[in-house]
């Protein structure tokens, strides 16, 4: 596999956390309401998320706020050919974080673990940026 090809792999991780986020979601909402904790009509609105669900919710609004600069980034190295084996590792650190970042916000949710998950991937995330310019800018 070259490395070219290796850039979409993390992308794809990523979008399999998306997917089973949504199903967590799912399942959540279906044992709020399966318990009495919610009825469905509440999430036509989504104004009245149990907090079981909320959580999960929000995880999955996390999931296209930074990450969105990752695809870009991510995309534009494998169009300008700037992608490496670094840039590689750096989109599988990115996912990773991630994936930790989603697991402690659906479970615990504590913010003193929650943080630091992000501020490792936005890092992450600037470094690929600052690959791309610089690839940008000498070649």
């Amino acid at each position: 596999m070259s490395p070219t090809e290796a850039t979409i792999w993390p992308m794809i991780a990523h979008v399999a956390l998306v997917f089973c986020l949504y199903l967590l979601l799912s399942m959540r909402r279906m044992r709020a309401v399966r318990e009495g904790h919610a009825r469905p009509e509440q999430f036509r609105e989504n104004r009245e998320e149990p907090a079981e669900s909320l959580v999960v919710k929000n995880a999955i609004a996390n999931q296209f706020e930074l990450p969105v600069l990752f695809y870009a980034v991510s995309i534009l190295l494998y169009l300008v050919d700037a992608d490496n084996p670094a840039t590689v590792a750096g989109g599988w650190l990115f996912v990773a974080l991630r994936y930790v970042h989603a697991y402690v916000h659906v479970t615990g949710n504590r913010l003193r673990h929650r943080r630091p998950l992000f501020i490792a991937g936005f890092a992450v995330l600037g470094l690929l940026w600052v690959w791309l310019g610089i690839w940008l800018a000498f070649t």
